[in-house]
């Protein structure tokens, strides 16, 4: 049907109910005040002589107050105080016309407020009748039962949004929560149960089908909790993650989705000085390298938010330099920025965009950071991690630039395995160069990111989805996590904190085991880990450590202004000279593709490197044995 038609339709029949109960309230309202008895004849005759003025005065003020204007599915509070209005205003110009025409005669003092509350009534309850009713239309109907979790804003809003659902998917029959001034009470009509730790009991007293959890603002320990509960039910449970619907006053059905490693694994929100970097990162010229890479592309997203004057991309791939142009293109059409394909151990072309683009700050992103992979990669990695990191590093420093922020990685610390070698190395040209040059020379360090290339967890998934097995190294080994947005936020905010010659490490919170996270991604896929997948422990692979670090034992830790984000200083280590004269052996070596010659450097540049290097992996494990790099 035409949505006009439909709408004037509804508007009409509104429009004639209410008319309806104008004479009905009127007669009422002289009925009630004979109690109910026999009307004497003389003011049966008033109020029928009154009648027209009062339905002619009355249904005028109900159009003028936008009666109609509203939709009796979504009859509420302001409805009712409209409806309110209208009919006080209404009856209160009845009495001043009826007074007008006949001194009010027949009309006795009672029958205006009988008539007031009487149409009052008449009017409200209808409206928020068909409302309930359309509200739980499909109480019987064959929907899951649910049982919702959080019986805050987001639980009141969901169980809302699916007592409106046209598909009457959801049958929600009640909340669960911990606050014990919601405990007894009713939530749009529907019972706070007891607390989340009665989950299970609940369940089953209630047949539940489905657990909905409406706690977008739980802790990650929080949320792990709760997925507890929910596991031991043996029922299937979903999130509503999004905070942002709470803010119109809307939930979507549509966005319910399935838990995710990613919510065990968050953190709390990251408290941000925003005004200061805006003012730190606006207006500037800002390079990235790497930018097509998983830390490169979010910090790319973020950095167009900041108003740079322009933004010059650089990587070596193709494809992912492609992917992340047409992402500007698409989010922010107005930004100015280049995109340059190339590698950042060609001396040449980084010469060549530093003297074309003028960059005031660079974020040095780009970097070989796979461990096993690098292991017998010795020269891939010395020419990209360090070579590459001097090449673009000493190319700032000589331009002009304002900063430069290497991000570096807690493999740096006590490296065990090439990666965190060449990592600590490009560390150690970065603090050197701080101290010549008027370029600010700043380091990020932080662990392991959710999602990034090469990360453990799209690993998983693919496994599980396989049917297994989920191959885990080691059932001790542990590690740092956080998601790619709130590193790239942290990294923003340390560079505008920076002051040069700092290492800041981000707060990577508690690390987690390896092993709980292939559990809870087994049973997070409805499955149950060793019975319907898998999981085998395969051994520690090369250069790989049961336990990461973020900072050195000689490295002292310093308190910034922001709370997530402290200073590793760094002892003296190689001078100038020496570490200059170590890494041109290093890229002579590299350049002959001279192993021999390679390691020799890389043990002149870290002292000591290969014997702690073995001496940790020993210990963490008794059988592991030197591999040749």
């Amino acid at each position: 049907m035409n949505p006009i038609i439909d709408r004037l339709r509804s508007r009409t029949a509104a429009l004639s109910h209410d008319l309806l109960t104008i004479p009905a309230a009127w007669l009422l309202a002289y009925w009630l005040r004979f109690n109910l008895d026999r009307i004497p004849a003389e003011f049966i005759a008033g109020a029928l002589q009154a009648l027209p003025w009062v339905i002619l005065i009355q249904g005028s003020v109900y159009w003028l107050f936008g009666l109609y204007r509203g939709v009796w599915r979504f009859a509420s509070l302001p409805d009712l105080v409209r409806i309110t209005k209208a009919v006080l205003v209404g009856t209160a110009l009845v009495v001043v016309m009826l007074f007008i025409i006949n001194r009010s005669e027949n009309v006795p003092r009672s029958v205006p407020v009988l008539y007031f509350g009487i149409q009052l009534l008449m009017l409200a309850a209808p409206r928020l009748l068909y409302r309930w009713m359309k509200d739980h239309r499909f109480n019987l109907s064959s929907g899951q039962r649910v049982l919702i979790v959080g019986a805050d804003q987001a639980g009141d809003l969901l169980a809302r949004a699916m007592l409106r659902d046209p598909g009457r998917a959801y049958f929600p029959v009640g909340f669960v929560d911990d606050k014990l001034r919601r405990q007894g009470g009713e939530v749009q009509g529907l019972p706070v149960l007891g607390p989340t730790e009665a989950i299970p009991e609940i369940v089953r007293e209630k047949d539940i089908d489905l657990l909905m959890l409406a706690v977008p603002g739980a802790s990650a320990i929080e949320m792990r909790h709760l997925v507890d509960l929910c596991e031991q039910t043996g029922l299937p449970f979903r999130i509503l993650p999004e905070l942002g619907g709470l803010m119109t006053g809307q939930v979507d059905i549509g966005r319910i989705r399935p838990v995710l490693i990613e919510d065990l694994l968050g953190r709390d929100p990251v408290e941000l000085d925003w005004r200061g970097i805006h003012a730190g990162l606006a207006g500037r010229a800002i390079l990235i390298t790497g930018a097509g890479g998983s830390i490169g592309s979010e910090l790319t997203r973020q950095l167009a938010a900041m108003g740079p004057s322009r933004l010059i991309l650089v990587d070596n791939g193709e494809f992912n330099l492609y992917r992340i142009e047409m992402e500007l293109t698409e989010r922010h059409p107005q930004l100015r920025f280049a995109r340059h394909l190339l590698d950042v151990t060609d001396a040449t072309a980084i010469a060549g965009l530093f003297r074309d683009e003028r960059p005031a700050i660079v974020f040095h992103a780009a970097a070989y950071k796979h461990v096993p992979l690098l292991e017998n990669q010795l020269r891939a990695a010395a020419r990209n991690n360090v070579m590459g990191t001097r090449l673009v590093a000493e190319a700032a420093a000589s331009s002009g630039c304002e900063r430069f922020v290497l991000i570096s990685t807690d493999k740096a610390v006590n490296p065990s395995n090439i990666m965190g070698a060449t990592k600590r190395i490009a560390e150690t040209i970065c603090q050197d160069l701080d101290g010549r040059s008027e370029c600010r020379f700043i380091t990020v360090r932080f662990g392991n990111v959710l999602g990034s290339a090469g990360s453990v967890v799209p690993l998983f998934r693919r496994q599980i989805e396989q049917g297994g097995p989920v191959t885990v190294t080691h059932p001790d080994i542990e590690r740092f996590f956080m998601t790619i947005p709130e590193a790239c936020q942290l990294i923003t905010q340390a560079a505008v904190i920076g002051d040069g010659g700092e290492i800041f490490l981000l707060d990577m919170g508690e690390p987690i085991k390896i092993r709980y996270l292939a559990e809870q991604m087994i049973r997070l896929s409805g499955r149950e880990p060793g019975e319907d997948i898998a999981i085998e422990y395969v051994g520690l692979r090369p250069g790989e450590k049961l336990y990461e670090e973020l900072f050195h034992a000689s490295e002292e830790l310093v308190a910034t202004p922001h709370p997530k984000i402290r200073i590793a200083r760094q002892a003296n280590g190689l001078s100038s000279q020496e570490l200059r004269r170590s890494l041109t052996a290093l890229e002579e070596a590299a350049n002959r593709s001279d192993q021999d010659a390679m390691r020799r450097a890389l043990q002149a540049l870290l002292p000591g490197w290969r014997r702690e290097s073995e001496e940790a992996r020993t210990a963490e494990d008794p059988d592991a044995r030197t591999l040749d790099a």
